[in-house]
């Protein structure tokens, strides 16, 4: 390799680095395993690439900065006016157009990633409209690195390859490489706010410096385009994990004509067109339906396959510095399963499956969950959310139910998941929007249909035994939702007293079972302050309609509805949107400012969605709303995760119905409004778990068992039910009805997959009895009494031993 000699840049280590915006037009990849290439793209330009896998960030961004030498130097990303088209259907191509905002010149921009290695090519026009000036604009290309996700440590030198003029940049095992065809006429290396080349370019609108070493710190790299020989150019970055690998992958991608390159990009992209055609049911003829599709597609790591990140975007990202990139380069199972369930609306097998046995790897012994992982499969936060422990086991269904789990068993998943859920739940440690604890509608919904699918599969394996005590306790489940979940004291609406709330507090560690929706008080994440749980109010009960727990028209349900729209609803320009709850603090401040911890919760795409699922199972038309969401996406077709539904602020900062700071494109958005088109073709929630729906929402199957768990103790049995105790091992139940004046002995039984149990005639027992009980393990006794009290269906007894 031939380095030139060196001149190392002044400045070090430059400003601190900060990521860049979250409001995405665009993210693109190959559709071939071969590149591990990420890109996204916004005001124009290209921000993070990724490699080698879609968690790792190496960008800040690559623009260009344009001068005449003379008036003006226009920055690319804020200078320009931008538009963002797809030249192609069914493909993530881009074709980016940039113009002067006075008319004077343009560029026009198509970018592709080598569908066998990892380079990310820009073909690039220059269009002059101006005479005067041309053969006077300079342009140049200026790309920030942020090497394995931080611009600090960066290091970045110029060199020569092959005899081309390349310049690289390197930290730790990630190499890249920056090239042009043809070949940059200058180049320069610098820190970034002191010798970098728009520091450079503002000064005198003249290229002055040409460092060769920028070493450790937070760099930029320029090169100067040559267009002696023409207005047409294409620009490349590599990478590899050694600097050959990176330069050789650039020149050999740089060797294919662009043209060749684009034809195969786009193949491929259109061999993975949707194997079922919804653009009938939408209300523009299927185009954003299409680029959803391949949006969940491309969020799908290619090394660790099966594995779907929430969104290629960062969060207020222009506000964070390196230390954070929030969440949303992590697999979340809650959004992953949302992702491949649309994939599978779409069609698709091969993706949802390979998510499911990602997940399968993923769940450890006892049958949880994390949080959220890496792509690695490393648990990352480490909160248990008990609706993440349940949904792989209705992506499985799902997978059954389309003759598409091919050689995989579930039945591990199935059972160790069944059983977690069982024995720690139904409180959960948080709940969908990872805030709160308690009993969530929402996360009780997922429960309740996961276990019916699970009985699905054990009668499958022909264990009718298990699969009775799984429906036992299902619906157990669906009997006390109202109870844990609705007040009958609500003062958010006259006339509206009764409604689902949005969960109610309950600590998972506190296993004395007490839910009280009317009184409970709880505290609400991000600043939200402290209110009555029976006046805050979300639409996660919409998940009891759609996955077939409660019918459509059920009062509680109808009458929850109004209250929702009361108090969450806002009409914007495109259309109803909804906020998560009322008090919500995840969301800009009132003056548009980012979200710091606290804030303003806006609305969200996903929810107008969700409210068309239950439109259409109360009967009436989601197209409306489909339509709606459709209108929410911006220029480039993304779907945000908030939209800011306060007025216009000053300035253009904020534009009523426009998307806010946050996460864009979100992948449970777009897969949402995936799944709801196809729910559309089918007349049917695409989500809905049949049998389920069919024993509660139409058969209305009650439960004549009361459940008694370690983590979940009644405190509370009605007259004419049965004492179920169930544990997680083998044991002799000693118990007593009359205050151990006797007592008898009851053998417990395997339910057949982990969870032993063991029922007590309790059924006979007037109101205003009481059973005692303890355990006698294999290593001894349990050391405590337990106490249930039986009451009227009304009352609520406390024991008193």
């Amino acid at each position: 390799m031939n380095t030139p000699a060196q001149s190392l840049a002044f400045g070090a280590p430059g400003i601190e680095p900060r990521w860049t915006s979250s409001a995405k037009d665009g993210i693109g990849t190959a559709y071939h395993s071969a590149s591990c290439i990420w890109f996204t793209l916004s005001h124009g330009i290209i921000n993070e690439i990724y490699f080698p896998h879609v968690d790792s960030p190496n960008t800040r961004d690559l623009q260009f900065l344009i001068t005449d030498g003379e008036s003006f130097c226009h920055e690319e990303k804020r200078d320009l006016l931008h538009k963002t088209e797809y030249p192609e259907q069914n493909a993530l191509l881009y074709r980016l157009t940039n113009s002067d905002r006075e008319g004077r010149y343009r560029l026009v921009k198509e970018i592709v990633v080598d569908p066998h290695s990892s380079v990310l090519l820009m073909h690039t026009r220059l269009e002059i409209l101006d005479e005067k000036l041309r053969g006077k604009l300079r342009l140049y290309a200026l790309l920030a690195p942020h090497m394995k996700g931080t611009g600090k440590n960066n290091s970045t030198w110029l060199c020569g390859v092959g005899g081309r003029k390349l310049i690289e940049a390197q930290r730790e095992d990630i190499d890249m490489s920056f090239g042009c065809t043809p070949d940059f006429t200058r180049r320069s290396v610098g820190y970034v706010g002191f010798s970098d080349g728009w520091q450079d370019l503002m000064d005198n609108f003249k290229m002055d410096w040409e460092f060769s070493e920028a070493v450790d710190g937070n760099i930029a790299l320029m090169g100067e385009i040559d267009l002696s020989g023409g207005l047409e150019f294409t620009l490349g970055v590599g990478f590899g994990h050694t600097s050959h690998s990176a330069c050789a992958h650039l020149l050999q991608a740089l060797a294919t004509p662009f043209a060749d390159q684009r034809e195969k990009y786009v193949s491929q992209w259109q061999r993975a067109r949707a194997r079922v055609d919804l653009s009938a049911h939408t209300s523009d003829g299927g185009s954003m339906m299409r680029l959803s599709q391949c949006l969940l597609l491309a969020h799908e790591d290619k090394v660790f396959q099966g594995a779907f990140v929430a969104s290629l975007s960062i969060p207020w990202g222009d506000t964070k510095d390196d230390t954070d990139r929030g969440g949303y380069h992590l697999v979340w199972t809650r959004d992953m399963v949302q992702t491949a369930t649309a994939l599978l609306a779409c069609g698709h097998t091969e993706s949802p499956l390979r998510a499911l046995i990602w997940l399968a790897c993923v769940q450890a012994a006892d049958g949880s969950l994390p949080q959220n992982s890496s792509i690695s499969g490393e648990a990352y936060w480490k909160g248990i959310q008990l609706d993440e422990v349940a949904a792989p086991i209705l992506l499985a269904w799902r997978l059954q139910q389309a003759n598409a789990l091919r050689q995989f068993d579930p039945w591990a998943l199935v059972s160790r998941a069944t059983r977690y859920l069982i024995l720690h739940g139904p409180v959960t440690a948080q709940e969908r929007w990872e805030e709160a604890s308690g009993y969530s509608p929402s996360t009780l919904a997922t429960i309740i249909a996961s276990l019916v699918c699970a009985a699905e599969f054990a009668r499958g394996k022909q264990d009718n035994f298990a699969a009775d005590f799984l429906l036992d306790y299902a619906d157990w489940l669906s009997a006390h939702l109202e109870e844990w979940t609705v007040t009958s004291r609500g003062e958010l609406m006259v006339g509206r007293p009764r409604h689902y709330i949005r969960i109610t507090p309950a600590d998972p560690k506190k296993a004395v079972a007490s839910p009280d929706p009317d009184n409970a008080v709880m505290f609400i994440a991000n600043g939200g302050g402290k209110h009555h749980a029976r006046n805050i109010v979300g639409g996660d009960f919409l998940h009891l309609v759609r996955l077939g727990v409660r019918a459509a028209d059920d009062p509680v349900i109808v009458d929850s509805l109004a209250v929702i729209d009361h108090i969450l609803k806002h009409d914007l320009p495109q259309g109803p949107g909804w906020r998560r709850y009322n008090h919500d603090g995840y969301g800009e401040k009132s003056d548009g400012s980012a979200y710091d911890g606290t804030g303003v919760g806006r609305c969200w795409p996903i929810l107008t969605g969700e409210r068309g699922h239950y439109e259409l199972a109360a009967g009436r038309d989601p197209l409306p709303l489909i339509e709606t969401i459709e209108k929410f996406a911006n220029s480039g077709g993304m779907l945000p995760e908030q939209l800011w539904d306060a007025d216009d602020l000053p300035d253009g900062k904020m534009k009523r119905g426009s998307p806010t700071g946050s996460a864009m494109p979100l992948c449970w958005a777009h897969a949402e409004y995936v799944t709801l088109v196809r729910s559309h073709k089918d007349g049917v929630c695409f989500d809905r778990i049949e049998p389920v729906y069919q024993r509660f929402a139409k058969g209305g199957t009650g439960s004549g068992i009361e459940m008694w768990t370690l983590a979940h103790q009644s405190q509370k049995i009605v007259p004419g039910k049965t004492l179920r105790l169930i544990t997680d091992k083998a044991a002799t139940i000693h118990w007593s009805f009359d205050g151990w004046m006797s007592a008898n002995d009851l053998e417990m039984r395997d339910a057949g997959f982990g969870c032993w149990f063991a029922d007590l005639p309790s059924d006979q027992l007037p109101a205003g009895a009481s059973i005692v009980f303890t355990f006698l393990w294999e290593q001894g006794w349990e050391q405590k009494d337990f106490q249930i009290g039986v009451a009227a269906s009304d009352q609520t007894l406390i024991p008193t031993g």
